[in-house]
């Protein structure tokens, strides 16, 4: 079963709970909208990989909004913006541990032979991918960084 489908599945389970489910259908909702105007952007239908993408940075635009809601004094938003990522993370693959990205960052070196801080470009367009919906790209980026260092 793709993610597509877990999500049109959800949303008919989520229509059928009625009051109960109205934040995650409205959660779903908006993730199946963003996953179809990937989709026509992209002209084609999105496979689990894409879809995890569009998932991952609707996660990654809710965090970022979540220290601007909290400044403004607006928690009620905030609890909204929480409860929508932990929906959202349902449909996103495991996490990666830091312990995990610095394997794999450890490997991206060893293979695009990097020796300083000059060759991160080359590090992250190699790790990048491997990545891509389970780690944040902040935290992949210092873990690289680190590394060179050494």
């Amino acid at each position: 079963m793709t993610i597509q489908d877990r999500l049109f599945a959800d949303m008919k389970e989520a229509l059928k709970a009625r009051e109960e489910g109205k934040v995650r259908l409205s959660t779903i909702r908006m993730a199946r909208a963003a996953i179809k105007n990937a989709e026509i952007a992209k002209g084609h239908s999105l496979n689990d990989e894409e879809t995890i993408e569009v998932l991952a940075k609707e996660v990654k635009e809710r965090q970022d909004s979540i220290p601007e809601f909290a400044r403004g004094g607006r928690d009620d938003i905030v609890t909204k913006l929480e409860e929508e990522i932990s929906i959202l993370r349902e449909y996103l693959p495991a996490p990666l541990s830091e312990r995990d990205i610095r394997q794999l960052a450890q490997k991206a070196i060893e293979e695009v032979g990097a020796t300083s801080q000059r060759d991160l470009g080359k590090v992250m367009g190699a790790i990048i991918p491997k990545t891509r919906g389970r780690a944040d790209g902040r935290l992949v980026n210092k873990i690289v960084r680190e590394l060179l260092e050494q």
